[in-house]
């Protein structure tokens, strides 16, 4: 079947502003648009400071506290920008946030101001779009893609045939999708279909022929959404496609002079995703099965003999960072693979137009190219490269990896070029300073920006612990503090921290166990485990658990359900959205997981009032990245717990205790259950200044009455 469209989606045309408006103006309409909507002092100087970067092309970082209301303070000024502005982001839920909820209400808004209604558009990876050149010819590629994809344990390798056709039922739906679907987009695709599905009908960028060679191309849609990106005032991106785009020499993205990166503390390492590869013996297998139409079988067999050699070899290494190069079997199976694949690329030459099937020459040829250049690149064992064994827990899937040591060069020679960059978080300032995250965006550090007497004085109080310093004032004015560095070695930039409208003084208190023992163990010890009881009867729920393993979690769980008759919600018993709406939902409950869970979850009013962190998330021994990052500070003389290993710490620690104050109303305690935060003279005050000025207390007795007063009230 091969489905007819005659359109894709109309072209936003492209219109600029016929008058002139501030951002301020601008802001102003936004903001009086927004029910019970009031100016927050935090949002116009981030605004205001936007403005002033758009006009002398100096870039900006700027800390951004919960509820600054930091979209519009960035959406406003980007509207007084001739042509395209790009927004990145790294969670799909700000993106969705952006274009079904912010865009929209600024548009309506501002409409009136600019004389006419400004234009947005999505731009997401060309694997997020149905292909019809995929969908055209799946019949054909279901039994390798589909069928026989996503093996079972212990059923030879194919499906059940119940499951066969559950999943021959879901491409038949999407063919029905094609011929009434306007965009292609696989998020409007309800319902869903299984991931193996969906990449029997969509096309990596690695794998296209171009709008030009493809039988589909005037009908493409991911070529419609780059149109229409093309011709819109603001384009909504992802930091994956961002640093594709980067690497790829920036020919995804629409020329823009604008680049505002959203939950920037996300952005290096998306990008060192995007430029890590990995051997997969499945991959290899699936290759070998897409090409050997086009191959003599002698030069199949040697695609084949490569795949097992792979599978040998990483059984037999241990998981983990190597080292010491990589172990003669996986060198072996390197090496073998390299020689197979350009046999084979060699063996199908070029993609011309005339071939009868472009497009599967062109898949073909693109997966053995990664392929040879992955192995290429494993046997180079570069100095800027770091390479390890991956083997998840279950043993399903085993991949040998690499990725770069650092990416801020990456970014200081792509990201900044020709245009002017707002990077935003509510982490930016580690420990009062914009220096570690700076360097890891690939900027020079400035020197320190001096904090008004208003901040200092904040500061000082929420280490200290007093109660009567009340923070509204500094957090809103006085507290925001800019430190510029010219541009004499590198881009020039700013910073700037506006605070959070929030009370946080008022409105929470940060307890740290200083008196349990330095967690020595895994899992979750005993000592602290009581500890987390005591204060999750004291609220009676409403907990939110963060630990830093499956296994803590799982002992706090089974610890809270025997000794209470608590409704626990752990992670992974059932699917993640459903736990925290349950959570919303439950007065009394808990939920307790792991990363995923500390930041991106939004439980605002007296769901979420204690907020429990078992252990400072320093990152692990065994994750290779952090490890060979460190280990290349020390190398130099320096401390590589210090710069890599705290920052990172600061990062997940300021994510994670963002739980608790995410409104006005708000109330609660953030309780660490790690003595560390208190007593370690070295890291212990970095990571406190690096958290809302919360009211800070050592005393287990405290932060219980607080908690049995919220329970009452």
């Amino acid at each position: 079947m091969t489905p007819s469209r005659t359109a894709t989606g109309p072209a936003v045309p492209k219109k600029r502003r016929s008058g002139r408006a501030g951002a301020g103006e601008l802001l102003t309409a936004a903001v009086g648009a927004v029910p019970g909507g009031a100016a927050r002092p935090g949002q116009q100087q981030m605004a205001e400071a936007i403005e002033r970067s758009i006009a002398s092309g100096e870039h900006l970082l700027v800390q951004a506290g919960t509820g600054t209301g930091k979209s519009l303070a960035y959406l406003a000024p980007a509207l007084t920008v001739d042509g395209p502005v790009v927004v990145s982001t790294a969670t799909l839920a700000l993106q969705s946030q952006l274009v079904e909820h912010d865009l929209p209400r600024l548009a309506d808004a501002v409409e009136p101001v600019l004389g006419r209604r400004p234009t947005f558009a999505v731009l997401k990876g060309r694997h997020h779009y149905l292909c019809l050149a995929r969908l055209d010819s799946s019949v054909e590629d279901e039994p390798d893609d589909v069928l026989f994809d996503a093996p079972r344990p212990g059923n030879g390798g194919t499906k059940w045939l119940g499951e066969a056709g559950r999943l021959g039922k879901q491409v038949q739906r999407l063919r029905d999708w094609a011929e009434e679907t306007a965009t292609g987009d696989r998020d409007e695709l309800d319902p869903g279909v299984d991931d193996q599905v969906w990449r029997s009908v969509s096309m990596p960028a690695r794998e296209c022929v171009g709008a030009s060679r493809c039988p589909f191309g005037q009908e493409c849609f991911a070529e419609a959404s780059r149109a229409r990106a093309r011709e819109a005032d603001i384009v909504v991106t992802n930091h994956s496609l961002l640093a594709v785009d980067m690497l790829a020499g920036r020919h995804i993205v629409p020329p823009h002079r604008l680049l505002v990166v959203d939950e920037a503390h996300e952005l290096a390492d998306r990008v060192s995703s995007a430029a890590q590869a990995e051997l997969v013996p499945e991959l290899i297998d699936r290759s070998t099965r897409r090409a050997r139409p086009l191959l003599r079988p002698d030069v199949a067999e040697r695609l084949t003999e490569a795949g097992d050699a792979l599978a040998v070899g990483l059984a037999e290494a241990p998981a983990g960072r190597l080292t010491a190069g990589l172990p003669p079997a996986l060198r072996e199976a390197c090496t073998l693979l390299d020689s197979a694949t350009r046999a084979a690329l060699e063996a199908i030459g070029d993609v011309k137009a005339d071939d009868p099937d472009p497009v599967r020459k062109q898949q073909a040829k693109a997966v053995l190219d990664e392929l040879s250049t992955t192995a290429q690149r494993l046997l180079e064992e570069a100095d800027h490269d770091v390479a390890w064994v991956e083997k998840p827990d279950n043993g399903s899937r085993r991949a040998l990896v690499v990725a770069p040591l650092s990416v801020a060069g990456t970014l200081a020679t792509h990201l900044y070029d020709e245009r002017t960059v707002v990077a935003t978080s509510a982490t930016l300032a580690l420990g009062g300073r914009f220096d570690t995250v700076a360097r890891a965006l690939g900027l020079d550090a400035p020197p320190p920006a001096p904090p008004s007497p208003a901040a200092a004085a904040l500061a000082t109080a929420a280490a200290a612990g007093r109660a009567q310093v009340t923070p509204v004032a500094a957090t809103e004015g006085s507290r925001a503090a800019i430190g510029t560095v010219p541009a004499t070695e590198g881009p020039g930039w700013s910073s700037l921290d506006v605070g959070s409208p929030f009370d946080y003084a008022r409105q929470g208190i940060l307890y740290v166990a200083a008196h349990l023992p330095r967690p020595s163990v895994s899992g979750l010890p005993g000592p602290a485990g009581e500890e987390l009881l005591a204060l999750v009867e004291a609220l009676g729920g409403r907990t939110l658990g963060l630990f830093s393993s499956r296994r803590a979690a799982q002992q706090a769980a089974e610890l809270v359900r025997a000794r209470t008759d608590l409704p626990v919600l752990l992670q992974g018993e059932e699917a993640l959205p459903l736990l925290v709406r349950r959570f919303r939902q439950e007065r009394e409950s808990c939920l307790f997981g792991v990363m995923s869970l500390w930041q991106g979850v939004d439980v605002p009013g007296d769901a979420c009032q204690l907020v429990v962190i078992d252990r400072l998330p320093f990152p692990r021994p065994d994750e290779p990245l952090a490890a060979a990052r460190a280990a290349a500070v020390d190398a130099g003389g320096g401390s590589g717990f210090a710069a890599v290993s705290v920052p990172i710490a600061a990062v997940r620690l300021a994510q994670g205790v963002g739980r608790l104050i995410r409104a006005t109303g708000d109330r609660g305690v953030v309780a660490v259950l790690d003595s560390r935060l208190e007593t370690a003279r070295g890291y212990g005050p970095f990571l406190r200044r690096s958290l809302p000025p919360f009211w800070y207390t050592t005393r287990p007795e405290v932060a219980r009455g607080a908690l049995e007063r919220l329970a009452k009230s």
